[in-house]
């Protein structure tokens, strides 16, 4: 604050002292002129009334004069003195006007004898003091005057016509002399009471003059006492203001983080506060006080750019704002933040330079890490698959990351500062209309904001591009919106994905026909327009006869090819509109829409024969197949889509029963399709058993046939179904209602869940080891997922792995033999055992059984039941025992009714026997497996 205040001028500070008394004095110098001008004017108007006395005295005597001797000189005289009167007596009456002419005043007065230094005083007296006592008495009797000056001045003239005309009447020249002297006589008490009452006016002028005086110096003195008082108390109070700041300063600097420097430019000597010394940790003696020391604890790559600095601001007064490391006494080197002025002298040149210095490594720490984060973050954008655009609150491109440059056409260079707008034009495309500002839409709705359809992106390059939009506010730490983030999702690639997903999930993907769903919509619609149109429309259910020897004989490869030759001939065959589809393995469906029952028979025949006359060649190999057609008329528009299905399935049915290759038409009294129909309503029933779990298994001993034979116990498992009136169903009823639609693997799941849970229940060290067999369909077999389930199930139910035993037919085994070998494959390496049922049926299965890993052969019960009878089925039963031992498995044999066959049996080696004749299958429990009575077993899937 000092060296604030010694850049004061010293003559400023001084008149800030003695204005009072210069004010004082010049006040008194202005009152002393006003005083000594109105005495001078009053003095003024006494001369220039005894200049007027003496003008009208002459004036009287050079009458009398002319009056005795008649000379012309002597009126000359007369008027020449009475001018004098007469001039004064102009300027009092120009003056009492409203608006006088000063100038013509002024001239009055001059004609009147009056000095012309007087005159203006004279003026300004008369005008200001007009109406003052004395000078209002004395401008009256200078009125009265006039009066007698012009009555002087008539009887003047009057005499001076007299002597003129040569009349020469004594007697009338004495009589104007009389009125002349009479006038005389009159003024003289005038002018006398005029000089007194200016004599009067005078003193009292001065006596006023001289107590105005007194008076405005004894207040000028009181306000410059005053005046002075109040400078000492401001003096005070800037001093302990002062004294405040001086405490401020000095607890802000040592309560800061700053340390202070000071540079002596022209000796080079430094100035460092106590506080510097604590940022570097070095004392006052051991830094020194030099630049040569300060440049030795710069970081060397910032010396240069320190003189740089120093020199731009010594030299040209550039601003010093320095960032620079510097060496602690530790040995780390810091950032510090110097800034500072210079000051000059009159020349111009620095001679001393301060500032302050502050410790900023923290801050540049937390620069490199938003730097690197930031670095980062650009990284990711320009990493991401998707287009994303920043903007501020006004909509204006900031930022644009690669992927956005490529979408949009415009580099961020080129695109920064930009509206939005024209970076990125955004149109609906159906209606072909811009959409709404997004930068606006957050703004107003302070919230992320998502478009994720029917728009289109106009590419710089005139491209339409389809895309998802969202656009996100970008928030400070305040939470207020500071600008916006604008995402943009080319949607081209996932567009032709859902059209190609769409298509494929209404057509069959081996031969483009549509599929059983896009089927069953088109039906549904026919069926509705045959309700309320009262349209024809006919349905074709298809299924390819011997089909299976292509597979099995040329492999998968060419039955696909098959497939699709196969779709391209009936295809050809149908009319334009005639739906053809796949509706799974080798089934197909046709809807012929607006046909007549007749027309649509013939067209049903005509694909029946095209199928017949078509010859699939193959690897030098021709096949023929067939195909039965189940034919259903919509016309009545009665039957729901279920019951259109199921009549086609039922008349095709019927159709393969009757010798296949041929057409049935559906009749709803017809005895076939109505024994068909009764095995299509087990459908419901099996699924409401399986949601309720009304199931139950039981157990069929398995002995050994050799006497005195000792083996582990074991039994097969026999599933039932308990109906709703909670009576057995024989598996018989249900089972191949299963198989043909489809339900077998959910009925397996059943199976094995809840027998292995069985088994794990009777687990225990007192009974005897056994081994239970479970029956599988060839459906699920041919199920990846089933696998998992029976993995799943084992490592949940914690069973006897080495007692499970899983069995299926030899048919379903080569249906499938890959997927066959693999699954038991995987379970015998769990530790399971298996089993080949119904070996024999097949036409090759001695060539097949080499292939499957099994541990048991259960030969056909067809052979068994007539083996004593039929010499055939004796010797297939011994080729089979002895195949399978040579083959290192074990035998079964099934439907053994009797004693005599289980000693055909005993004297043929087979191993096992199995039937009716040894025991009746029984409930299986938890606890023991001698029950005879059934027992329901519930188990949530």
């Amino acid at each position: 604050m000092r060296q604030i205040l010694n850049f004061v001028p010293a003559s400023r500070r001084l008149l800030q002292i003695v204005w009072p008394f210069l004010a004082v004095v010049v006040l008194l110098a202005i009152l002393s002129a006003v005083s000594t001008s109105i005495m001078s004017s009053v003095r003024a108007y006494v001369g220039g009334e005894s200049l007027w006395s003496k003008a009208q005295k002459e004036s009287v005597v050079a009458l009398n004069r002319y009056a005795t001797t008649h000379s012309p000189a002597e009126f000359e005289r007369y008027q020449a003195a009475i001018a004098i009167p007469l001039g004064d007596r102009r300027a009092r009456e120009e003056l009492d006007r409203p608006a006088p002419n000063l100038a013509l005043a002024r001239q009055g007065f001059i004609d009147g004898g009056n000095h012309p230094d007087d005159i203006d005083g004279m003026i300004t007296l008369f005008r200001r003091f007009r109406h003052v006592n004395y000078i209002e008495r004395a401008i009256g009797i200078w009125t009265k005057s006039d009066l007698e000056i012009e009555q002087l001045g008539e009887a003047a003239l009057r005499l001076h016509t007299l002597i003129q005309t040569g009349a020469r009447d004594p007697a009338a020249v004495q009589d104007e002399l009389g009125e002349i002297n009479a006038i005389n006589a009159r003024l003289t008490p005038l002018e006398d009471a005029f000089s007194a009452t200016l004599g009067e006016a005078s003193r009292k002028t001065q006596l006023l003059l001289g107590a105005v005086t007194v008076f405005v110096a004894t207040l000028l003195i009181l306000v410059g006492i005053l005046l002075s008082r109040r400078l000492l108390e401001r003096s005070t109070e800037l001093e302990n203001a002062l004294r405040v700041s001086e405490e401020r300063y000095n607890l802000a600097v040592s309560g800061s983080n700053d340390g202070l420097w000071d540079w002596n430019v022209l000796t080079g000597n430094f100035y460092f506060s106590p506080r510097c010394h604590e940022l570097v940790g070095y004392s006052e003696q051991e830094m020194g006080n030099t630049v040569v020391a300060f440049i030795s604890l710069l970081h060397p790559d910032d010396r240069e750019s320190t003189r740089a600095a120093t020199s731009a601001h010594l030299r040209y007064n550039a601003p010093f704002d320095l960032e620079f490391r510097c060496r602690c006494k530790s040995g780390e080197y810091r950032w510090f933040r110097a800034r500072g002025r210079s000051v000059r002298n009159p020349a111009g040149w620095a001679v001393r330079m301060a500032g302050s210095v502050t410790d900023i490594t923290d801050r540049k720490q937390t620069e490199a890490q938003i730097y690197a984060e930031k670095e980062r973050a650009q990284v990711t954008l320009a990493s991401i698959a998707d287009s994303v655009i920043t903007t501020n609150v006004e909509g204006r491109v900031e930022y644009v990351n690669p992927i956005a440059e490529a979408l949009t056409g415009w580099k961020l260079r080129e695109a920064r500062g930009l509206p939005l707008s024209t970076v990125c034009s955004m149109m609906d495309e159906a209606t072909r209309q811009p959409i709404p500002d997004p930068v606006a839409r957050v703004l107003r709705d302070d919230a992320t904001v998502r478009v994720t359809s029917n728009v289109v992106l106009l590419r710089r390059d005139g491209v339409e591009i389809a895309i998802d939009q969202s656009a996100a506010p970008i928030r400070d730490r305040a939470g207020a919106i500071t600008g916006v983030v604008l995402v943009l999702h080319d949607v081209r690639r996932e567009r032709e994905f859902a059209t190609q997903l769409s298509y494929q999930a209404s057509h069959d993907t081996l031969t483009g026909l549509v599929n059983r769903r896009e089927f069953e919509n088109r039906l549904d619609r026919a069926l509705a327009s045959a309700r309320e149109q009262s349209r024809h429309h006919a349905m074709m259910y298809l299924d390819l006869d011997q089909f299976k020897v292509v597979n099995d004989t040329c492999g998968h490869s060419a039955g696909d090819e098959f497939m699709r030759q196969i779709s391209v001939v009936l295809q050809e065959r149908l009319r334009e509109g005639d739906t053809l589809a796949r509706l799974g393995g080798d089934e197909f469906g046709v809807l012929v829409e607006n046909c007549p029952i007749e027309h649509a028979v013939r067209i049903a025949e005509t694909l029946r024969q095209t199928v017949a006359d078509f010859h699939f060649i193959v690897n030098q190999r021709s096949f023929t197949v067939g195909v039965s057609i189940g034919l259903v008329n919509m016309a009545d528009g009665t039957l729901t889509l279920t019951e259109v299905l199921s009549a086609g399935d039922a008349a095709c049915y019927v159709a393969k029963e009757k010798g296949r290759n041929r057409v049935q038409l559906y009749h709803p009294k017809d005895t076939e399709l109505a024994l068909r129909h009764g095995e299509m309503e087990w459908v419901g029933r099996l699924q409401d058993a399986l949601a309720a779990g009304r199931f139950v298994l039981y157990t069929q001993r398995v002995v050994p046939v050799g006497v005195g034979q000792r083996s582990t116990r074991m039994f097969e498992l026999l599933v039932r179904m308990i109906d709703e009136e909670g009576e057995i169903v024989p598996p018989m009823a249900f089972i191949p209602a299963a198989e043909r639609y489809n339900l077998m693997s959910q009925v397996d799941r059943w199976v094995t869940r809840t027998a292995l849970t069985t088994m794990a229940a009777r687990r225990h060290p007192s009974r005897e080891a056994e081994t239970c067999i479970i029956n599988l369909s060839g459906a699920s077999i041919g199920d990846e997922r089933f696998l998992d389930f029976i993995r799943d199930e084992l490592l949940r139910t914690n069973a006897p792995v080495g007692s499970v035993c899983f069995e299926v037919t030899e048919t379903a085994a080569i249906a499938n033999l890959a997927k066959a070998t693999r699954f038991i494959t995987e379970l015998k390496a769990l530790g399971c055992l298996f089993s080949l049922d119904d070996f024999g049926s097949g036409m090759s299965s001695f060539g097949y059984l080499k292939h499957l890993p099994v541990d048991f052969l259960k030969i056909d019960g067809s052979f068994v039941r007539d083996m004593l009878t039929d010499p055939i089925d004796n010797a297939m039963v011994e080729a089979i025992n002895q195949i399978g031992h040579v083959m290192g498995k074990r035998t079964i044999a099934e439907y053994v009714e009797h004693e005599g066959i289980l000693e055909r049996l005993r004297e043929l080696g087979v191993d096992y026997a199995q039937g009716f004749g040894i025991a009746m299958p029984k409930p299986f429990e938890a606890t023991t497996g001698d029950e005879s009575a059934p027992r329901v077993v519930y188990v949530t899937n």
